[in-house]
């Protein structure tokens, strides 16, 4: 019955670490896909845009000019196609996914091996502030006056066509 007992704890032990064991693999995969998809999200969104701006209006020219001689229709692309929805949509993932990636940062959580960024800009909110020095009134200096030129009653009026 003691035997029984020890191969019973036994192999409770071997089960719990195949588990543990099991449990490391899967998050180490779970921790890949959850640190990748931004990434990724980004790449497929460089790749259709790539695709459709570029890659098929050059192979869709390509193939008109081979079967018909000449380029009869212009491509059209496919993202664009419904308003730009695809566009819109992605660039709402996109942003919405980095904005969390930054808040994630900024609680200190570090996936992917990357070190916080520590914070550049020292705020002074609620530091008790200096108060500055009064301002002088200025200084108010008599201006000279200039002295008035008398013209002889044989001079002729002369007018000052240059604005000096």
């Amino acid at each position: 019955m003691v035997d029984s007992l020890s191969d019973n704890n036994k192999n409770k032990m071997e089960s719990k670490m195949a588990e543990e064991i099991k449990s490391e693999s899967e998050t180490k995969k779970e921790d890949w896909m959850n640190s990748k998809w931004r990434p990724m999200m980004g790449w497929m969104y460089m790749v259709v845009c790539m695709m459709d701006m570029v890659v098929f209006p050059v192979l869709w020219s390509l193939l008109q000019a081979t079967t018909h001689g000449s380029v009869n229709t212009q491509w059209n692309p496919l993202t664009l196609q419904g308003a730009g929805l695809f566009h819109i949509a992605m660039g709402a993932v996109l942003g919405i996914a980095a904005f969390g990636r930054t808040q994630e940062k900024m609680a200190g959580a570090n996936n992917g091996g990357m070190q916080p960024v520590a914070q550049s800009v020292i705020t002074t909110y609620g530091t008790p502030q200096v108060a500055p020095a009064p301002i002088a009134p200025p200084t108010v200096r008599p201006v000279p006056r200039q002295p008035v030129l008398e013209l002889e009653p044989d001079d002729p009026p002369t007018r000052n066509t240059r604005n000096d």
